[in-house]
């Protein structure tokens, strides 16, 4: 898995791409928040859980059903104003996160499409380093292994991303994003 900063550049990024109007700062914060609970399911280490089964590691919360139910109740509950927005980029923060862990090295894979299968998937390559789940490895030669792994394959494609948005929004159209002038008619 990423590590948790490498979880919410993802949201980061799409949040600048569409901009505050649409995605405004306590959305974009909570969309951070989405990007980092598939992880929560850590905690089937501690209770035992096996590794594979549903309730463990990559199971049911790295699902896009799960990422559907984040969107779904994040817009209820949050941004009844907006909730269209707040469903979708909720969904899209919560989802990056498996998509993100199944181009990593390590563990069983991702269960993408439960409750309609429990099989678990990897994408077709796997590119970014494992995070180690102690804190003494991630300082160690490992950790920087996994930063570079994640500077190169997320946050340099995030990075380009907003540069794209930023190069549209001041150079390509200025005009269409600044407040309308008014047009003067010069008589005769």
């Amino acid at each position: 898995m990423p590590t948790v900063f490498t979880h919410a550049a993802v949201p980061l990024a799409l949040g600048y791409c569409a901009g505050k109007e649409r995605i405004p700062t306590p959305l974009l914060l909570a969309g951070m928040v989405a990007s980092v609970l598939p992880d929560l399911d850590v905690m089937a280490f501690y209770l035992h859980v096996p590794y594979g089964a549903v309730l463990s590691h990559r199971g049911f919360t790295h699902s896009i059903s799960f990422a559907a139910m984040v969107g779904l109740l994040g817009a209820a509950l949050l941004w009844r104003r907006n909730f269209f927005n707040a469903l979708i980029f909720l969904f899209l923060a919560t989802v990056s996160h498996p998509i993100l862990d199944s181009f990593n090295t390590g563990g069983l894979g991702i269960a993408f499409y439960w409750p309609l299968s429990d099989a678990r998937y990897f994408a077709p390559w796997q590119i970014i380093q494992v995070t180690p789940l102690r804190l003494s490895s991630l300082l160690a030669s490992k950790g920087l292994l996994v930063a570079i792994s994640e500077l190169l394959w997320v946050w340099l494609p995030c990075g380009v991303l907003c540069a794209a948005a930023w190069i549209r929004r001041r150079i390509l159209t200025p005009e269409i994003l600044s407040p309308s002038k008014e047009l003067s008619v010069v008589s005769e």
